[in-house]
Protein backbone atom coordinates (compact mmCIF):
# COMPACT_ATOMS: atom_id res chain seq x y z
CA UNK A 1 0.00 0.00 0.00
CA UNK A 2 2.72 2.62 0.63
CA UNK A 3 0.36 5.39 2.63
CA UNK A 4 1.50 8.13 4.00
CA UNK A 5 -0.26 10.20 6.33
CA UNK A 6 1.05 13.30 7.57
CA UNK A 7 -0.58 14.26 11.49
CA UNK A 8 -0.94 17.63 11.52
CA UNK A 9 -2.24 20.75 13.44
CA UNK A 10 -0.43 23.95 13.88
CA UNK A 11 -1.77 24.51 17.46
CA UNK A 12 0.49 22.55 20.07
CA UNK A 13 -0.49 20.25 22.86
CA UNK A 14 -3.64 18.35 20.97
CA UNK A 15 -1.90 15.22 21.12
CA UNK A 16 -0.55 15.23 17.92
CA UNK A 17 2.66 13.12 18.46
CA UNK A 18 0.68 11.11 21.32
CA UNK A 19 -1.45 10.04 18.24
CA UNK A 20 1.23 9.69 15.71
CA UNK A 21 2.88 6.79 18.40
CA UNK A 22 0.05 5.65 19.17
CA UNK A 23 -1.98 4.58 16.23
CA UNK A 24 1.55 3.30 14.53
CA UNK A 25 2.50 1.13 17.38
CA UNK A 26 -1.05 -0.48 17.50
CA UNK A 27 -1.02 -0.72 13.26
CA UNK A 28 2.60 -2.31 13.52
CA UNK A 29 0.74 -4.65 16.36
CA UNK A 30 -1.70 -5.85 13.77
CA UNK A 31 0.61 -6.92 11.23
CA UNK A 32 1.31 -4.17 9.13
CA UNK A 33 4.75 -2.75 8.69
CA UNK A 34 4.66 0.90 9.80
CA UNK A 35 7.59 3.78 9.67
CA UNK A 36 6.87 6.77 12.10
CA UNK A 37 8.78 9.88 10.38
CA UNK A 38 9.42 12.39 13.47
CA UNK A 39 9.27 15.85 11.44
CA UNK A 40 9.27 18.01 14.59
CA UNK A 41 12.55 19.43 15.86
CA UNK A 42 11.45 19.15 19.45
CA UNK A 43 11.70 15.11 18.28
CA UNK A 44 9.32 14.00 20.60
CA UNK A 45 7.51 11.10 18.84
CA UNK A 46 10.98 9.91 18.82
CA UNK A 47 12.32 10.23 22.80
CA UNK A 48 8.66 8.77 22.86
CA UNK A 49 9.32 5.43 20.91
CA UNK A 50 12.66 5.08 23.26
CA UNK A 51 15.32 6.95 20.98
CA UNK A 52 17.82 9.73 22.54
CA UNK A 53 17.46 12.45 20.17
CA UNK A 54 20.74 13.58 21.66
CA UNK A 55 22.69 10.20 20.06
CA UNK A 56 21.16 10.47 16.50
CA UNK A 57 23.70 11.08 14.39
CA UNK A 58 21.55 10.62 10.82
CA UNK A 59 18.03 11.44 11.08
CA UNK A 60 15.04 13.54 9.27
CA UNK A 61 17.48 16.58 8.84
CA UNK A 62 19.92 14.45 6.71
CA UNK A 63 17.11 12.54 4.51
CA UNK A 64 15.80 15.61 3.64
CA UNK A 65 18.28 17.99 2.89
CA UNK A 66 20.03 14.49 0.52
CA UNK A 67 22.65 13.95 2.91
CA UNK A 68 21.88 10.32 3.74
CA UNK A 69 19.39 7.61 2.07
CA UNK A 70 15.96 7.57 4.19
CA UNK A 71 16.61 4.10 4.55
CA UNK A 72 19.98 4.67 6.04
CA UNK A 73 18.88 6.77 9.00
CA UNK A 74 15.44 3.96 10.02
CA UNK A 75 15.74 2.67 13.02
CA UNK A 76 13.74 -0.74 14.84
CA UNK A 77 11.16 0.89 17.15
CA UNK A 78 9.92 -0.89 20.55
CA UNK A 79 7.32 -2.89 18.48
CA UNK A 80 7.38 -5.40 15.85
CA UNK A 81 7.35 -3.56 12.56
CA UNK A 82 7.59 -0.72 13.65
CA UNK A 83 10.11 1.62 12.53
CA UNK A 84 11.51 5.14 13.16
CA UNK A 85 12.94 7.90 11.01
CA UNK A 86 14.15 10.40 14.32
CA UNK A 87 14.57 13.85 14.19
CA UNK A 88 16.95 15.50 15.72
CA UNK A 89 18.33 19.38 17.25
CA UNK A 90 19.49 19.15 13.40
CA UNK A 91 16.37 20.16 11.89
CA UNK A 92 15.46 23.04 13.52
CA UNK A 93 17.84 24.99 11.09
CA UNK A 94 16.28 23.24 7.90
CA UNK A 95 13.24 25.44 7.22
CA UNK A 96 15.89 28.38 7.15
CA UNK A 97 18.38 26.15 4.54
CA UNK A 98 15.32 24.61 2.90
CA UNK A 99 14.53 28.60 1.43
CA UNK A 100 17.42 28.90 -0.95
CA UNK A 101 16.63 25.41 -2.07
CA UNK A 102 14.99 24.72 -5.71
CA UNK A 103 12.04 22.65 -5.20
CA UNK A 104 11.95 23.02 -1.22
CA UNK A 105 8.49 22.01 -1.07
CA UNK A 106 9.07 18.32 -2.52
CA UNK A 107 12.00 17.57 -0.57
CA UNK A 108 10.23 15.02 1.74
CA UNK A 109 8.25 14.09 -1.37
CA UNK A 110 11.76 13.15 -3.54
CA UNK A 111 13.04 11.65 0.36
CA UNK A 112 10.14 9.12 0.55
CA UNK A 113 11.11 7.56 -3.21
CA UNK A 114 10.18 4.01 -3.68
CA UNK A 115 11.17 3.32 0.18
CA UNK A 116 7.54 4.02 0.47
CA UNK A 117 6.07 0.94 -0.71
CA UNK A 118 8.41 -0.77 2.03
CA UNK A 119 5.82 0.04 3.88
CA UNK A 120 1.75 -0.10 4.55
CA UNK A 121 1.45 2.86 6.86
CA UNK A 122 4.04 5.93 6.80
CA UNK A 123 3.17 8.57 9.75
CA UNK A 124 4.84 11.69 9.67
CA UNK A 125 4.55 13.36 12.81
CA UNK A 126 4.33 17.22 11.81
CA UNK A 127 5.98 20.17 13.95
CA UNK A 128 3.59 22.44 15.73
CA UNK A 129 3.50 25.21 12.71
CA UNK A 130 2.84 25.64 8.90
CA UNK A 131 6.42 26.50 8.06
CA UNK A 132 8.33 24.89 5.06
CA UNK A 133 8.15 21.69 7.04
CA UNK A 134 4.66 21.07 7.58
CA UNK A 135 3.91 22.06 3.67
CA UNK A 136 6.99 19.41 2.87
CA UNK A 137 4.69 17.13 4.98
CA UNK A 138 1.54 18.08 2.92
CA UNK A 139 3.09 17.79 -0.62
CA UNK A 140 4.17 14.10 0.78
CA UNK A 141 1.42 12.74 2.01
CA UNK A 142 -1.64 11.12 0.60
CA UNK A 143 -3.77 12.03 3.22
CA UNK A 144 -4.15 14.21 6.79
CA UNK A 145 -5.25 13.22 10.04
CA UNK A 146 -6.18 16.22 12.39
CA UNK A 147 -5.96 15.90 16.03
CA UNK A 148 -8.35 18.02 18.00
CA UNK A 149 -8.26 18.61 21.38
CA UNK A 150 -11.70 18.87 23.33
CA UNK A 151 -11.43 21.87 24.53
CA UNK A 152 -13.53 25.68 24.29
CA UNK A 153 -10.77 26.99 21.09
CA UNK A 154 -10.51 23.65 19.51
CA UNK A 155 -11.86 25.20 15.91
CA UNK A 156 -10.07 28.34 16.37
CA UNK A 157 -7.34 28.25 13.73
CA UNK A 158 -8.25 25.62 12.36
CA UNK A 159 -9.35 27.41 9.41
CA UNK A 160 -5.66 28.47 8.57
CA UNK A 161 -4.48 24.95 8.56
CA UNK A 162 -7.80 23.87 5.89
CA UNK A 163 -6.83 26.44 3.61
CA UNK A 164 -3.54 25.58 3.32
CA UNK A 165 -5.17 21.76 2.60
CA UNK A 166 -7.18 23.50 0.19
CA UNK A 167 -4.43 25.75 -1.25
CA UNK A 168 -2.20 22.24 -1.50
CA UNK A 169 -4.52 20.21 -2.96
CA UNK A 170 -5.59 22.64 -5.81
CA UNK A 171 -1.82 23.24 -7.19
CA UNK A 172 0.77 21.02 -5.51
CA UNK A 173 -0.59 17.62 -4.41
CA UNK A 174 -4.56 17.32 -6.30
CA UNK A 175 -4.87 13.77 -4.52
CA UNK A 176 -4.86 14.89 -0.67
CA UNK A 177 -7.11 13.76 1.50
CA UNK A 178 -8.03 14.40 4.90
CA UNK A 179 -8.21 11.00 6.19
CA UNK A 180 -9.93 12.41 9.42
CA UNK A 181 -10.19 14.20 12.52
CA UNK A 182 -9.35 12.71 16.08
CA UNK A 183 -11.17 14.31 19.48
CA UNK A 184 -8.29 14.06 21.90
CA UNK A 185 -8.11 15.32 25.82
CA UNK A 186 -12.09 14.51 26.13
CA UNK A 187 -13.21 14.77 30.11
CA UNK A 188 -16.72 13.70 30.13
CA UNK A 189 -17.11 15.39 33.31
CA UNK A 190 -17.24 18.72 31.95
CA UNK A 191 -20.40 19.81 29.62
CA UNK A 192 -17.70 21.33 27.11
CA UNK A 193 -16.23 18.26 26.08
CA UNK A 194 -20.48 17.14 24.70
CA UNK A 195 -20.17 20.92 22.81
CA UNK A 196 -17.20 20.79 21.78
CA UNK A 197 -17.88 17.05 20.00
CA UNK A 198 -21.27 18.35 18.82
CA UNK A 199 -19.15 21.35 17.09
CA UNK A 200 -16.50 19.33 15.73
CA UNK A 201 -18.71 16.59 14.16
CA UNK A 202 -21.41 19.04 12.55
CA UNK A 203 -18.19 20.90 11.28
CA UNK A 204 -16.56 17.64 9.51
CA UNK A 205 -19.22 15.40 9.49
CA UNK A 206 -18.17 11.76 8.73
CA UNK A 207 -14.60 13.28 8.82
CA UNK A 208 -14.65 12.33 12.40
CA UNK A 209 -13.54 9.34 14.12
CA UNK A 210 -16.08 7.47 16.10
CA UNK A 211 -13.09 6.45 18.40
CA UNK A 212 -12.64 9.81 20.81
CA UNK A 213 -9.24 9.75 22.83
CA UNK A 214 -9.82 10.70 26.67
CA UNK A 215 -7.54 12.10 28.78
CA UNK A 216 -5.69 9.33 30.65
CA UNK A 217 -2.63 9.82 33.04
CA UNK A 218 -1.25 6.55 31.58
CA UNK A 219 -1.15 7.90 28.00
CA UNK A 220 0.43 11.38 29.43
CA UNK A 221 3.39 8.66 31.30
CA UNK A 222 3.80 6.56 28.57
CA UNK A 223 6.31 9.19 26.53
CA UNK A 224 8.30 9.64 29.63
CA UNK A 225 8.94 5.88 28.97
CA UNK A 226 9.54 5.71 25.96
CA UNK A 227 6.78 3.79 25.19
CA UNK A 228 3.58 3.53 22.87
CA UNK A 229 0.30 2.76 25.28
CA UNK A 230 0.20 -0.90 23.84
CA UNK A 231 3.37 -1.74 26.00
CA UNK A 232 3.18 0.89 29.16
CA UNK A 233 -0.41 -0.06 29.95
CA UNK A 234 -2.40 -1.67 27.48
CA UNK A 235 -5.28 -2.42 29.26
CA UNK A 236 -5.81 1.63 30.54
CA UNK A 237 -8.95 3.42 28.37
CA UNK A 238 -5.89 5.19 26.65
CA UNK A 239 -4.79 2.26 25.11
CA UNK A 240 -8.38 0.92 24.33
CA UNK A 241 -9.14 3.67 22.66
CA UNK A 242 -6.46 3.88 20.25
CA UNK A 243 -6.32 0.54 19.67
CA UNK A 244 -9.77 1.27 18.12
CA UNK A 245 -8.57 4.21 16.38
CA UNK A 246 -6.54 1.59 14.73
CA UNK A 247 -8.81 -0.71 13.47
CA UNK A 248 -11.25 2.56 12.50
CA UNK A 249 -8.40 3.60 10.06
CA UNK A 250 -7.77 0.08 9.00
CA UNK A 251 -11.93 0.10 8.19
CA UNK A 252 -11.60 3.20 6.05
CA UNK A 253 -8.68 2.20 3.64
CA UNK A 254 -9.85 1.38 0.18
CA UNK A 255 -8.48 -2.07 -1.21
CA UNK A 256 -6.84 -0.60 -4.12
CA UNK A 257 -5.42 1.87 -1.99
CA UNK A 258 -2.54 3.48 -3.96
CA UNK A 259 -0.93 6.63 -3.93
CA UNK A 260 -0.09 8.00 -7.74
CA UNK A 261 2.13 11.15 -8.83
CA UNK A 262 1.35 14.22 -10.60
CA UNK A 263 2.90 16.71 -12.18
CA UNK A 264 4.17 19.42 -10.07
CA UNK A 265 5.53 22.85 -10.65
CA UNK A 266 7.62 25.73 -8.79
CA UNK A 267 5.64 28.64 -9.30
CA UNK A 268 2.37 26.81 -8.26
CA UNK A 269 4.39 25.78 -4.78
CA UNK A 270 5.16 29.69 -4.92
CA UNK A 271 1.77 30.71 -4.55
CA UNK A 272 0.66 28.52 -2.11
CA UNK A 273 3.36 29.29 0.19
CA UNK A 274 2.61 33.31 -0.13
CA UNK A 275 -1.22 32.28 -0.13
CA UNK A 276 -0.93 30.17 3.14
CA UNK A 277 1.82 32.79 5.06
CA UNK A 278 4.64 30.24 4.70
CA UNK A 279 7.88 31.48 6.22
CA UNK A 280 10.11 32.23 3.86
CA UNK A 281 7.28 33.03 0.95
CA UNK A 282 9.20 36.22 0.00
CA UNK A 283 11.71 34.39 -1.46
CA UNK A 284 11.97 32.67 -4.94
CA UNK A 285 12.56 28.92 -5.26
CA UNK A 286 15.98 28.22 -6.94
Amino acid sequence: MGKIIGVCNQKGGVGKTTTTINIGAFLAQSGSRVLIVDADPQANATSGLGIDKKTVQRGAYEALMGIAALEEIVLSGPVQNLFVAPSSVSLTGAEIELVDTPQREFRMKAMFGATKEQYDFIFIDCPPSLGLLTLNVLVAADSVIIPLQCEYYALEGLSQLMDTISLVKKSLNPLLAIEGVVLTMADYRTRLTGEVIKEVQEYFKDKVFESIIPRNIRLSEAPGFGQPILLYDPFSIGALKYESLAKELIARQPHNAQSQSSALFPEQAAAVEQDSGVQGAGNTAG
